[in-house]
């Protein structure tokens, strides 16, 4: 057979299954997803709050109710179940088509191929609470379930500065605004009060935070924004004799 154009080319390979089989059902319903689902620069007000009320639910669970081990267990169990689950919906797209009326407020067109990002920020939050002491932990999952929502939201609704392409200085000031003020707040349950020293590093800490989301890395932000926030916590309390 004689391959006359790239998007002939391009759509054979795109039918050609790993088994060496056409899969007419599966273009088909990867197509319908393709249309229905929105991209990256759409509010998606559904998305945003799923988001952070998953991060404040599990936050709030560790901090009050949860132990350290059970929280272990606990986000363990999840992340499996939903690698599994994702593992699923990308392997037959034609069945997660009939769920798109629900889940195009959830998801998003780069989505239909590959996982989510659910499963790097379940991955993420997990990683964090193993890895790192519980104030720094918590504060990192804050940071995660409602500055990152609330400087995509600002920054869709009213950025006007680019600083670097797809940031804005609205976005990155409300990701700095709500970073420091989680910051303090912990800081000021773990010393005793919102002393000059939870402000110094509450400060810096937002700082660092809100630089390193304007940074144009290719990793997801799901996974990027919490593991940084805590180990910047972690060398800043290092650094000025603070133990948590």
């Amino acid at each position: 057979m004689q391959i006359d154009d790239k998007k002939d080319m391009a759509k054979i390979d795109y039918n050609w299954k790993i088994e060496g089989e056409e899969s007419t059902a599966t273009d088909d319903a990867l197509s319908g997803l393709a249309a229905e689902l929105p991209s990256r620069k759409n509010l998606q007000m559904a998305r945003r709050f799923f988001h952070l009320a998953c991060g404040v639910v599990i936050a709030s669970l560790y901090w009050f109710t949860l132990t350290h081990q059970q929280a272990i267990h606990l986000l363990g169990f999840i992340a499996s179940l939903l690698y599994v689950v994702e593992q699923v919906r990308i392997s037959y797209p034609e069945m997660a088509n009939k769920f798109l009326p629900i889940t195009r407020f959830f998801m998003r067109a780069e989505e239909q191929l590959k996982e989510s990002a659910m499963v790097p920020y379940v991955f993420a939050v997990l990683l964090t609470i193993i890895t790192f002491p519980k104030p720094l932990a918590l504060i990192a999952i804050y940071t995660l379930a409602i500055a990152d929502p609330l400087s995509a939201v600002i920054g869709i609704k009213f950025g006007k500065r680019r600083i670097v392409p797809h940031k804005s200085l609205e976005g990155s000031l409300a990701f700095f605004v709500s970073t420091l003020l989680i910051s303090l707040g912990i800081f000021s349950v773990t010393l005793g009060s919102a002393s000059v020293l939870a402000i110094t590093i509450s400060l810096l800490l937002s700082l660092l935070a809100s630089g390193f989301e304007m940074l144009p890395i290719k990793l997801d932000d799901n996974l990027t924004i919490p593991l940084f926030t805590a180990a910047t916590g972690w060398a800043l309390c290092a650094a000025f004799g603070v133990v948590l």
